[in-house]
């Protein structure tokens, strides 16, 4: 009966208010729009004088940017009239081309996109429809609510996913916005409680365990928030709630240089949202440590941090970005990034995606150069599960013990015992000076069985700014920082290798790094012992070769 409920409900006439958009805008972007040149997704297109409505869009990923609008915050950044005629012009050029549904797989309908495109359009309302006729207000305001009851559609139809929270997001800004749209907010509300009961874990985290999805949300969430109270409404407490647990979780995975670690889909961070978000926290609280529900471990010790993934992978519906990096972890001094993953590519360079999420780009131990985790779209299952993880870790248990010498963490996983017959153990250690990471890694066998003769790589990989030196005895590798601060490797006497390796989270696109490689036969050691030490060159000059 959604369609007669449509059919009755006539378009709100106006907009009362508008929800502030919080991303930043850069007015350059807006001067290269007005030029007819429209960068999104990774490709640049040049569009001669004519609509990029009509044109034929270069790739998936850029005809969803355009037809999403985020875009509009340059032009508003801009804060020009040329730039806001420019803006109405484009506005008016979709609505005429492309506002109405086709029959096809347009992806301006898209449910994500249709989100997307009413959190812009709702923004950016001042800058569109102050002093417009009544006709082009009328426009947009139609496809403002054909939007809305798209999503409603959807949703009812079963969307799943983030989408589903997005489109419970968009859904509410509008009903709030709108004249006369408390009916709508009523349609609204109780999805959005229900996808952030769903979504946002206990302690904060997300449900698909990616940190950017805490930062995007919030970049939603603290907008609508003030979009309650500018119509003298009470916010929903599952709203309050959701915002108060994801702010510690956010700061859980900062580095001290502002940026995130990189798991489970995380590329490069937008350093200006990060601080944007944190701008609307008010009590300036404590990043989280123990984030046992979302699958993640802090460890902090004077300068030095540790960030571990402690988790299984996500539920299959919110594991299309997830990484195969169970028990891997990043490491920092201060502002400088030591041990890193090595990120996600984004979705301008799909093709390095496999690269990206499998295990060796993790800086945690494989097995016979295999994932720790199975993907649909790697093990030619992509018909049925598309990009999910479809099989992977089942039980990660996790011991931390804080204690006045440092703090301590025991986990583990399953996700190679099904292939190998074997069981990965982590233990790191950071002493409470910060001046030492110890870690062991063990791969424990079935019991009463030997552990098999399967190779094993532990891999250690570094930040771009981090340059390395072996040792003369090829036991260890010195790491200098830009800083000047050094830091000594070493394996308990195995020997170590430096290859080469990729930092896919790098904001200018991949770069070129380095990985310190521990290797050898579980059938012959199955336990290793390493070490991250700061090193002084008075402790021994003879080291270096």
């Amino acid at each position: 009966m959604l369609w007669f409920a449509q059919w009755r409900s006539r378009p709100p006439e106006r907009l009362l208010i508008a929800p502030q958009d919080i991303r930043t805008g850069d007015p350059t972007t807006a001067a290269d729009i007005y030029a007819g040149y429209y960068a999104f997704g990774g490709k640049i297109v040049n569009a001669h004088g004519r609509s990029p409505f009509s044109i034929n869009p270069p790739s998936l990923e850029w005809a969803r940017v355009l037809a999403g609008f985020g875009w509009l915050r340059h032009l508003r950044a801009a804060d020009t009239s040329l730039a806001r005629a420019n803006a109405r012009a484009l506005v008016k050029e979709f609505i005429l081309l492309r506002g109405r549904p086709g029959n096809g797989n347009d992806p301006a309908w898209e449910s994500d996109v249709v989100a997307r495109r009413t959190l812009s359009f709702l923004s950016q309302s001042p800058m569109l429809l102050e002093g417009v006729n009544f006709d082009d207000y009328r426009r947009v305001m139609r496809v403002l609510a054909r939007g809305f009851w798209r999503l409603n559609q959807e949703a009812s139809d079963g969307l799943a996913g983030e989408s589903r929270l997005t489109a419970a997001i968009a859904m509410s800004s509008f009903a709030l916005c709108a004249q006369g749209g408390a009916p709508l907010l009523k349609r609204a509300v109780p999805l959005l409680i229900e996808q952030l009961n769903k979504q946002i874990l206990p302690d904060g985290g997300p449900i698909g365990r990616n940190p950017q999805t805490l930062l995007d949300l919030l970049l939603d969430l603290l907008p609508l928030r003030q979009a309650f109270a500018a119509r003298g409404q009470a916010p929903p407490p599952e709203l309050l709630n959701a915002i108060d647990r994801i702010m510690p979780a956010l700061r859980m995975f900062r580095h001290g240089d502002g940026s995130l670690a990189l798991f489970n889909g995380m590329g490069a961070t937008a350093a200006d949202r990060i601080a944007t978000v944190l701008a609307h926290e008010d009590t300036r609280g404590q990043p989280l440590e123990n984030a046992r529900y979302s699958g993640y471990q802090r460890l902090e010790a004077n300068n030095a941090l540790v960030i571990i993934d402690t988790g299984p992978p996500p539920p299959p519906l919110f594991s299309r970005a997830a990484h195969a990096g169970c028990l891997s972890f990043e490491f920092s001094l201060d502002r400088e990034r030591v041990i890193i993953n090595c990120g996600s590519p984004g979705v301008n360079r799909p093709s390095l995606n496999a690269s990206a999420r499998a295990t060796a780009a993790h800086s945690t131990l494989t097995l016979d150069d295999v994932s720790s985790c199975a993907f649909g779209a790697q093990t030619g299952l992509r018909s049925w599960f598309g990009d999910e993880v479809i099989a992977g870790p089942q039980q990660v248990p996790v011991h931390r013990d804080e204690t006045a010498a440092g703090v301590s963490l025991v986990a583990s996983h399953d996700g190679y015992l099904s292939r190998f017959g074997l069981i990965h153990e982590r233990g790191l250690v950071l002493l409470a000076d910060g001046l030492r990471l110890a870690g062991t890694d063990r791969l424990i066998a079935t019991p009463g069985l030997s552990p098999p003769d399967v190779n094993y790589v532990i891999r250690f990989h570094l930040h771009p700014s981090v340059a390395t030196k072996r040792t003369s005895d090829g036991a260890g590798v010195l790491l200098q920082l830009a800083s000047g601060a050094t830091l000594l490797f070493e394996a308990g006497g195995l020997p170590v290798d430096v290859e080469e390796s990729i930092f896919f989270a790098s904001p200018g696109g991949p770069r070129p790094c380095e990985q310190i490689i521990v290797y050898g036969s579980a059938g012959d050691i199955s336990e290793i012992s390493w070490s991250i030490t700061r090193w002084r060159q008075a402790d021994d000059a003879a080291a270096l070769i």
